[in-house]
Parts: structure tokens; C-alpha cells; sequence
């Protein structure tokens, strides 16, 4: 595991220096959905303390004990957000990466106010307006976003997306590296496994990474991807 988070790190460094960035602007999310606990302590032995989850309930029964090993570590949720899980997720994460509609909005700062603290939070944008994806579509980004900015001030702190599958990446991270600097928001999370070293190149200030850490899902293990109901 060791070796493995030191060769990223080197990668990650090098695709900064290639755009004329510092690595200290790059933020490493390790996605550990899926990764049972002992792997993801031996991750935190390495050094690594930022972790994403998708799934509340999985993050659940992991990282509470984690927690204690690892003050420092913190929690992302990358995956969607049921509306019925949002208070469970404002205990549990620190930073919530997936607001992409007006009643998880709602659900969330009725959540804050049960629970008295709000994690930061990231609104997900819809790059390619697939249908199957979550995310808000890019016609209505800048009046969500410009909504959220209104009802949660300095929580609201970055934009998050994924881009379509089999095509080039780099013009759906410019749009939304462009999109959170009209905002002034100074977070932008984008790039995973197979397409980080783009979105380096083009401003990414956060990466999720699964597979180049912890290696293949085996496919009896693989979730569906990012469920929708609420």
C-alpha cells in the first residue's frame, strides 16, 4: 500500500509541475467504497487521511472506528444522496460532494439544524446531461449554485463532476473549472483512476481515486452505480 500511494503521489506531483502548478494545490481522495477496513488502515498507515465513500451506510460500519485510530482523517461522500439518509450524512462526513437538486437542499439544512453542524459541500454537476447520471444538469448549474451560495454561505465551497465515458475529458473539466471560478468557489473536485492527470492539466484541485490505490473491485463487490431515489 506503501508503495502503491508513493508512486500516485509521484504521478499526481508531475502531472502538477507538467501544468505549472504546485502538488500542494492537489488534494488525493482515496474512494475506499467497497475496500474492506483493514485496507483502508493500512492506506491511513501510509499516510493517506482523506477518504471518499458512496455509500452513507457502508461509511457507516467502517469509518467511525477508523475515526479513532486517525484524528486527522477525513470523510468525503462522493456517491448520491438520498434525501432519507441526510442526516445520518451530516453526522457522519465531513464534506458532502453530491448536492445536485433543491430538496436534497432542503433535506440537508433541515439536517444541519437537527444535528447542529453542516459539513463543507460540493454541488455535482450533470457534465454531459446523461440521463442515468445524478448531477445538476449545466443549463441550471450557475442559478443552483448561486441558490445554495445564499442558503449556506461559506459551507458551499467547491463544484464536483464526471464526464462522459469514451470521450476526451478535458473540455467537460474546463467548463467546470470555469464554472466554480465564476463563482469564486475554490474547490474543484474532478478526475478519477483513468483521467486525473487531465484534469490536473486543467485545474482540478481535488482527484477521487479508487482503482490506481486499491486496485480492482472484485465484480462480485461492485455496487450499482450512484443510486437516484429518495
Amino acid at each position: 500500500m506503501a508503495t502503491r500511494l508513493a508512486a500516485l503521489r509521484e504521478r499526481i506531483a508531475a502531472a502538477a509541475r507538467q501544468a505549472g502548478r504546485s502538488p500542494e494545490e492537489i488534494t488525493l481522495v482515496a474512494v475506499s467504497k467497497t475496500v474492506p477496513a483493514e485496507r483502508i488502515a493500512a492506506a491511513i498507515a501510509a499516510g493517506q487521511l482523506t477518504f471518499g465513500e458512496n455509500r452513507v451506510q457502508e461509511a457507516a460500519r467502517k469509518f467511525p472506528a477508523l475515526r479513532r485510530t486517525a484524528p486527522g482523517l477525513k470523510l468525503h461522500l462522493v456517491g448520491a444522496l438520498q434525501t432519507n439518509k441526510t442526516r445520518e450524512a451530516v453526522r457522519l462526513f465531513d464534506v458532502i460532494e453530491s448536492l445536485d437538486r433543491p430538496r436534497l437542499a432542503d433535506a440537508l439544512a433541515a439536517a444541519a439544524d437537527k444535528e447542529g453542524r453542516l459539513p463543507r459541500l460540493y454541488v455535482e454537476v450533470n457534465l454531459g446531461d446523461e440521463p442515468q447520471k445524478s448531477g445538476i444538469p449545466r443549463a441550471e448549474a450557475d442559478a443552483f449554485i448561486e441558490a445554495c451560495r445564499a442558503r449556506f454561505g461559506e459551507a458551499l465551497v467547491g463544484v464536483m463532476g464526471i464526464p462522459p465515458v469514451g470521450v476526451d475529458p478535458r473540455p467537460h473539466f474546463a467548463w467546470l473549472a470555469a464554472c466554480a471560478r465564476r463563482h469564486g468557489l475554490p474547490v474543484i473536485s474532478m478526475g478519477m483512476s483513468e483521467d486525473f492527470e487531465a484534469a490536473i492539466a486543467v485545474g482540478a484541485t481535488e482527484i477521487r481515486l479508487g482503482r490506481a490505490l486499491f486496485g480492482e473491485r472484485p465484480a462480485a463487490l461492485r455496487l450499482p452505480s450512484r443510486p437516484e431515489t429518495d
